[in-house]
């Protein structure tokens, strides 16, 4: 068997004297789109800024393209070719759209062009000499996943990307995903919007007190719905 891209065992982490997550344990095939589905408070985000190192402290297993990161300082984990888009985005408000696109260095080989940007996000061209201050929250989102395409990240983490966003920006963002995945990245979501989630995910987890409680694939979804409106409250 082919090794998985992200493979996550027994992952604890802690922010402080908080122990936030309790032993995550799961997989992400190398092109496959996972979700992380759970309620405020479960872990998915801790789980994704864990991956990275971005989190008080952490102890398990975390392995990229087989490689153990469990020990390695976040620049080092993120140069194996991992993108993180956090839900508050990071935008340089002083910045222009461009040069926000613009300022990440290259982490690995294959990186977005900005003229292949540009074809994806034609938003983004447009408002190109606009400060990030003055884009809407979907431009916003759609640069933050922008910039991390141009670095050659081939693993994006992209945490709750449709929150607080019109249905239509909802739908260009999901059309992203599709594009992306079709283009052989790996993508790992954590989505409190399902019913965006749902049409996009391979794979579905669902997330409680820091655990992986429940797995099951995009098939199993219709006769898994009603034990999901029980986890989930949706």
């Amino acid at each position: 068997m082919a090794t998985p891209f992200l493979e996550v065992t027994d992952l604890h982490g802690w922010y402080g004297e908080s122990h936030v997550l309790h032993g995550m344990n799961f997989h992400v095939d190398e092109g496959e789109v996972v979700t992380l589905l759970g309620r405020n408070g479960a872990g998915r985000t801790s789980t994704l800024r864990a991956i990275l190192g971005l989190i008080g402290s952490r102890k398990g297993s975390v392995k990229v393209r087989g490689v153990q990161t469990i020990a390695m300082a976040t620049h080092r984990i993120a140069r194996l070719g991992i993108g993180y888009c956090p839900e508050e985005r990071g935008i340089f408000s002083s910045l222009s759209a461009e040069e926000n696109l613009l300022l990440p260095p290259q982490m690995a080989a294959g990186g977005m062009s900005v003229e292949a940007i540009y074809t994806m996000f034609p938003n983004l061209q447009e408002r190109a000499g606009s400060q990030g201050s003055r884009l809407s929250g979907g431009e916003q989102q759609m640069l933050a996943v922008a910039r991390i395409l141009r670095t050659g990240a081939r693993l994006l983490l992209l945490d709750e990307m449709s929150e607080g966003l019109a249905p239509v920006i909802v739908q260009k963002l999901a059309e992203m995903v599709g594009m992306l995945r079709q283009q052989g990245y790996t993508i790992v979501m954590v989505e409190q919007n399902f019913r965006f989630a749902a049409k996009l995910a391979d794979r579905f987890l669902v997330v409680e007190h820091g655990q992986v409680i429940q797995e099951f694939n995009q098939a199993e979804l219709p006769s898994r719905m009603d034990r999901l409106h029980e986890y989930l409250g949706v």
